[in-house]
């Protein structure tokens, strides 16, 4: 019997609109501290700037805690495997605490590193550290909750995530709001409200593991249950796919932070404006998100059943989803870019600086929409090496076109800087669309026949 093609869509929307009200809080996290830190001056934005990349350099490389760890819970779920499904959870969130007691002990390393990595002036650098060294403490929080959702997303429960994250996010804006504001504690008030809100989700995370899914860990919850799964040739293949995720995502923070490091080199003025486009791009990749983890959940659980049918069916309506995804935010960023620009901040020089570099949040939905969707399908397949191989392929392609392009006499004089940021552009629509085509092309083998191939983790 043929798939209905409008139950696929209610499945998506079931799955995708919590999921997007969840990703639409999760850049709140840096909107907020943006939003806070941009009435006060161009410096405070590009010190947030630097000090949210830094993060992201550092936790985008564990996204695989959040992805590996949907994939896979997805796929037990489907074939019915719930100890799987469990163990799953304890290897995640294991290795989650593991890495952030790792990341608190080299702090000062870390810092040092990041000072060799980011450009800025000394007073923009000084601020930006002073937020790193509060928001660092709560690295435990952070990736325990990648571990946390990524298991809800595979459990097929996108709810739960996005009461955790609203949460977050009330308890970041009411505690930075009153250390800002009140307290006058600047920068580190604002990183201080991040800290104190994320171990606030981790409890909220906690709990809704233990009221939801507690008789089903309890059953399970012995000693022996739990050497098994950390056992080494049980990891094994949770760290080969991890490993490959690993990789991929090292070269999207690669990417990423050259582009803020490359923006902060050029000017500081440079530097803020290049921090308020990417909030248009982070604005979109989210909402695209919410259609990705859908993709994650269902795809997983449709390998772990083996129904090639409905997960071709449900690719399909996923990919049609994200094109009318794309028309509506080139129409909105088209009609709204400067209001929207505005929410960020209220300081003219930066409003009109970033004003000739508008049309590029045009673009950004036509050359992103596939790449979003596409990784949320390869993580439900757990397709890691080819995500890992399109990446590299696109991250390629990101810095041959931008120093071919700088080699070229393109501009000169006062027009340099303008013509520099705009060849950053380039090359980021570039890398944007690479690794959509890249991973469009191989989709049949990489995920379509990975539904016949599939093998039950008890018989691996």
């Amino acid at each position: 019997m043929k798939p209905s093609t409008n139950g696929t869509s209610r499945k998506i929307l079931q799955l995708a609109l919590p999921n997007i009200i969840t990703n639409i809080t999760v850049p709140l996290l840096g909107m907020v501290d943006t939003a806070i830190v941009g009435h006060l001056s161009a410096t405070h934005i590009g010190a947030i700037a630097i000090g949210t990349q830094i993060f992201n350099l550092i936790y985008w490389n564990f996204g695989f805690l959040r992805m590996g760890t949907s994939g896979f819970t997805a796929q037990a779920y489907g074939a019915r495997r719930l100890d799987e499904a469990v163990r799953v959870f304890i290897r995640a969130f294991t290795i989650a605490l593991a890495i952030a007691l790792t990341l608190l002990v080299l702090q000062h390393p870390l810092a040092l590193l990041s000072k060799l990595i980011f450009n800025g002036s000394s007073q923009v650098l000084a601020l930006a550290f002073s937020y790193f060294y509060i928001r660092i403490w709560a690295a435990p929080a952070t990736l325990g909750l990648y571990a946390i959702k990524g298991w809800f997303i595979g459990m097929q429960n996108s709810r739960l995530p996005m009461w955790i994250a609203i949460f977050i996010n009330i308890v970041n804006i009411v505690c930075s709001l009153l250390f800002v504001l009140v307290f006058h504690w600047d920068i580190r008030g604002v990183a201080l409200g991040t800290v104190i809100a994320q171990y606030s989700g981790l409890l909220a995370g906690l709990y809704f593991v233990a009221f939801r899914y507690g008789k089903l860990f309890r059953r399970r919850l012995t000693a022996v249950f739990v050497r098994q799964t950390l056992r080494w040739s049980e990891m094994r293949r949770f760290f080969r796919v991890n490993g490959d995720i690993f990789l991929r995502t090292v070269c999207l923070a690669a990417v990423f932070t050259f582009i803020t490091s490359e923006s902060g080199r050029i000017s500081d003025q440079i530097l803020a404006v290049d921090a308020l486009l990417l909030q248009f791009f982070t604005l979109f990749s989210y909402i695209m998100d919410g259609f990705a983890y859908a993709g994650e959940s269902l795809v997983g659980r449709y390998i772990g059943a083996r129904d090639r049918r409905t997960l071709v069916t449900t690719v399909r309506s996923l990919i049609v989803w994200g094109l009318a995804l794309t028309l509506l935010f080139t129409a909105i960023y088209a009609a709204f870019g400067e209001p929207i620009l505005r929410i960020f901040s209220d300081q003219e020089s930066v409003i009109a600086a970033t004003r000739p570099y508008l049309f590029w949040v045009l673009i950004i939905p036509v050359c992103g929409f596939s790449a979003f969707l596409f990784d949320g399908i390869f993580v439900g397949a757990t397709a890691s090496r080819t995500m890992r191989n399109t990446m590299f392929i696109a991250t390629a392609a990101f810095f041959a076109v931008y120093y071919g392009l700088r080699q070229l006499p393109l501009s000169a004089g006062n027009d340099a800087d303008y013509v520099h940021n705009n060849t950053l552009w380039v090359a980021f629509m570039v890398y944007l669309a690479a690794r959509g085509i890249g991973q469009a092309l191989m989709l049949r083998t990489a995920v379509y026949e990975k539904a016949e191939a599939f093998v039950k983790p008890q018989d691996e």
